[in-house]
């Protein structure tokens, strides 16, 4: 007959199952703790916006302006939240990426953006905060852009919306393209240079590469844009890989850059590429072969001279009177008798 099991042995069984599903359950879900249970963005305008949310904020004004917006704060989580608000100064970094400076006091944009009483917000749980904020523009703030960022802090975290700011004015869209050269060989090949936004307004910048060898044009870039915005005054360094090199030729290239608003600058360089390898073991080869077509006529020299030497004195010089005995060889090297 089956054996069914006993009531305690049931109940302790089903207490593992229990416990398994609930680990299992634990760690299929992230820990509370390391999500970021809220969010700063720019709230919705009256207006519909295409594609929905505005990535950033973006205000514009004459000099002595104040300009309003509103910034949402959201607070996803079962607790409490304390968010401290200000505005920032923003920069790019190297690589092109856009970036706040520290929480010093700023001194460029970032000291315009104001939020009077609501600089600090409690947001209960499971609700999102609406706070205004002012961007004061200074009578005499200079026409063009002006980066700036508003930051949101709480237990240590951070959060940045970027202020697009333009102040009204005379713009000028400029830019320029400085220390083009050309480094690595074959695959590894890659053009380096720097560009440097001479105007007041942020760029787009778009680059083409020509290429041009001593036996015709070779494969370059066609103008397509780069992966960054070029804030006023911002230089950045950049290198573009060119899988067209050629392995020998002496090549100059062209790098012709665009942005909206009619900037436009071109810059210019020589290369030579040369297997440097090969060309090292062929110069060795020849320097090998030179050597030896050298050596070989003195060496026929001096067995000539050897073979139409007298025996027992100097080339040319009749043997001493009364001397029988004809000189040793090895005077004729001049070693001592």
């Amino acid at each position: 007959m089956p054996v069914l099991p006993a009531p305690g042995r049931t109940a302790r069984l089903g207490a593992a199952l229990l416990t398994a599903a609930a680990l299992y359950a634990g760690s299929a879900r992230p820990a509370a703790a390391d999500e970021p249970g809220w969010t700063a963005e720019p709230a919705a305008g009256s207006a519909p916006r295409p594609g929905g949310a505005r990535p950033y904020f973006y205000l514009a004004g004459a000099p002595g302006a104040v300009l309003e917006d509103r910034l949402s704060l959201t607070n996803a989580t079962d607790r409490e939240r304390t968010v401290t608000l200000r505005g920032a100064d923003a920069h790019h970094t190297a690589d092109g990426a856009f970036a706040v400076r520290p929480a010093a006091a700023p001194t460029g944009a970032g000291a315009w953006i104001g939020f009077g009483s609501g600089a600090t917000v409690t947001i209960p749980p499971r609700t999102r905060a609406v706070v205004p904020f002012t961007v004061t523009v200074p009578p005499a703030s200079p026409p063009g852009d002006h980066p700036a960022a508003v930051v949101a802090t709480e237990a240590g975290r951070e959060a940045g919306v970027r202020v697009h700011l333009r102040v009204s004015g005379p713009t000028l869209a400029a830019l320029t393209v400085e220390d083009v050269s050309v480094r690595g060989r074959g695959a590894a090949a890659e053009v380096a240079y720097t560009l440097v936004n001479r105007g007041n307004v942020a760029l787009a910048p778009q680059l083409a590469i020509d290429a041009e060898g001593a036996f015709g044009d070779l494969p370059g870039r066609s103008a397509r844009p780069l992966p960054l915005e070029l804030l006023p005054g911002q230089r950045v360094a950049l290198s573009e890989p060119w899988p067209g090199a050629p392995a020998l030729d002496r090549v100059r290239l062209t790098l012709t850059v665009t942005a909206p608003g009619g900037a436009e600058a071109t810059a210019e360089a020589s290369a030579w590429f040369v297997p440097w390898r090969a060309a090292g073991w062929t110069g060795a080869g020849l320097l090998l072969l030179g050597g030896t077509g050298a050596a070989a006529p003195a060496l026929v020299r001096g067995r000539r001279a050897r073979a139409e030497q007298p025996q027992g004195g100097a080339p040319g010089a009749p043997p001493e009177q009364g001397d029988p005995t004809p000189a040793p060889d090895h005077e004729l090297t001049g070693a001592p008798r």
